[in-house]
């Protein structure tokens, strides 16, 4: 926490206490406010679906502190998943992997699939590394309702329902994370964000032309 400004790292050594004994907390990230709560503690994650009131059917995102960590939260990384995560990581692109079996269900929603990132921000990154553990991290608002890019806009609606709200400022992307499937081989934008679409398919497009050179080389 030593590159954290010394009132941000008194917040978050607070928050990482809070996670530890199963609470939720709202942070900033480098597109909106986050809340959080351990991966691995499913009483933690229901509360989030409640201050959220968001339907348990809706999968939660979890966010790592590096690309080491998604081994603990999905079974499987794809050729497609590196290329982007090379690209991307840490930033505002989330993929959605195979999860592995140790992550609740109720992450996931009861799905197979588990939607991952790693934050280019030290605040969350501090948090998970404080924990030692992965994170949730939706959107610190009510469903349906704007995300959050202030401490305030996080009070305005959530309340008195998170733990404690790390006041870090207003988030430099102000913009969700886009969001893509590779768990077919290629990628699937589920959800245009701060990283166009354009963008993904040119990188992708790009991976496509690199392999097929390799392969004529080759052959």
């Amino acid at each position: 926490m030593s590159r954290l400004p010394s009132q941000i790292a008194s917040q978050v050594e607070r928050a990482v206490e809070i996670l530890k004994a199963g609470g939720i907390v709202a942070y900033p990230t480098d597109t909106v406010y986050g809340l959080g709560a351990d991966a691995f503690n499913p009483e933690a994650v229901e509360r989030i679906f409640e201050v959220k009131r968001r339907p348990r059917s809706m999968a939660l995102p979890v966010l790592l502190a590096d690309v080491e960590q998604v081994n603990e939260v999905a079974s499987v990384v794809p050729e497609a998943a590196l290329i982007f995560i090379k690209r991307f990581w840490p930033g505002g692109l989330t993929l959605v992997l195979f999860k592995a079996t140790a992550l609740p269900d109720v992450v996931t929603g009861g799905s197979d699939k588990v939607a991952v990132r790693v934050p280019n921000h030290e605040v969350p990154c501090a948090l998970i590394r404080g924990l030692g553990a992965p994170i949730i991290g939706t959107s610190a608002n009510v469903s349906d309702k704007p995300s959050p890019v202030t401490a305030e806009e996080v009070r305005q609606q959530l309340r008195s329902g998170v733990d404690l709200i790390i006041d870090g400022g207003r988030c430099p992307g102000g913009v969700e994370s886009t969001v893509i499937d590779v768990t077919s081989g290629s990628p699937v934008v589920l959800r245009e964000g701060i990283i166009p679409r354009e963008e993904i398919a040119g990188i992708w497009n790009e991976s496509l032309k690199g392999a097929s050179r390799s392969a004529n080389c080759c052959g």
